[in-house]
């Protein structure tokens, strides 16, 4: 058993002062009498002795009180708490193409991009404990939210993340270096990015592979996705009154860069043709980086003031009842 306000305990020399002034007080007052000759063979019974000494009632209950104030409590099992030590980079692409209408969210028809936010959304409210940044890419890259553990405000970034905000194109090479950036000083053991496109890198001053390789020197692995069906997609544009129209549009995918760059980084690369797989993708990825750590969390404690507060009532109320009962002084 410990006690969390051991400071508490300096009130008890003041209470044992202050019992050995009234117990000598008691002493000194009483009957006088002319000689002792009168009560010589007067025994001292178990009432008197206890009527006597009643007052030290008073005084343990004051001292458990004390006790119940300085917060006494036995220690339990430690708790241990799981996080998850993991940094993670979402960087999407936001290039014209992924306007393209090719996936459907309940039965409806939806462009890649609002399909892309929808289940990044939903990945993100599935971590825990892991900072999250986002990239955005089109010609240049950018970012859209630093590493944080706040995740309503990062869906908050994630929604105002618009086609048509930089010139188009589609710079991997420059997301993946906009990530790194990000990732580079953090502490977390485990680093990743996870770059979706739909296009082939046309833009920005560094190779796909040349930033992979810089990843790789900083270890951190990168999870590539390609997004969009095989063929052609429908792709929808005004049509001559202003009203929208699709037209069939073929939209490539450099699968080979996204496989090198995974590979180098020992990630994985997937292909995402509808809704359903684009979640599967992320929901592997979510299994893949859950890297547990397990960390002394704080100490759990049973109160037990409780039991000597009771006590202490308990004897406080012995103490009246007898001194105005049987232990009753006349005055």
């Amino acid at each position: 058993m410990i006690f969390k306000d051991t400071w508490v305990f300096l009130l008890i020399p003041v209470v044992i002062l202050y019992a050995y002034f009234v117990k000598k007080k008691n002493i000194l007052s009483g009957i006088r009498f002319s000689s002792g000759e009168l009560v010589k063979d007067s025994k001292i019974t178990l009432k008197l002795l206890f009527a006597k000494n009643l007052f030290y009632l008073r005084v343990v209950a004051i001292i458990l009180f004390i006790l119940a104030l300085a917060r006494p409590r036995v220690p339990l099992e430690e708790t241990k708490i799981q996080m998850e030590g993991i940094d993670i980079v979402l960087a999407i692409d936001c290039s014209g193409s992924m306007l393209a209408e090719d996936f459907k969210i309940d039965r409806k028809r939806r462009s890649r991009f609002e399909v892309v936010k929808k289940v990044v959304e939903d990945f993100i409210r599935e971590r825990k404990s892991d900072k999250i940044g986002i990239i955005a890419f089109a010609a240049r890259a950018y970012t859209v939210c630093p590493l944080t553990l706040d995740y309503d405000w990062l869906i908050k970034n994630l929604e105002r993340v618009k086609i048509g905000a930089i010139e188009d194109g589609t710079a991997i090479g420059s997301a993946i270096g906009s990530s790194l950036n990000r990732l580079k000083d953090t502490v977390a053991k485990s680093k990743v990015v996870i770059l979706l496109t739909d296009g082939i890198n046309n833009a920005g001053k560094v190779a796909p592979q040349t930033a992979a390789e810089a990843a790789k020197a900083l270890g951190i692995k990168i999870y590539t996705i390609g997004v969009g069906t095989k063929g052609l997609a429908s792709y929808p544009v005004k049509g001559l009154w202003g009203e929208k129209v699709y037209q069939k549009v073929k939209i490539e995918i450099d699968e080979d860069v996204l496989k090198q760059i995974a590979e180098i980084t020992e990630g994985y690369y997937f292909r995402a043709t509808s809704t359903e797989t684009l979640r599967e993708i992320y929901d592997q990825i979510d299994a893949l980086e859950k890297t547990t750590v397990e960390e002394s969390g704080f100490q759990e404690y049973k109160e037990l003031f409780a039991k000597f507060l009771i006590l202490a009532l308990i004897l406080l109320m012995l103490e009246i009842v007898l001194s105005n009962t049987i232990l009753r002084k006349l005055p």
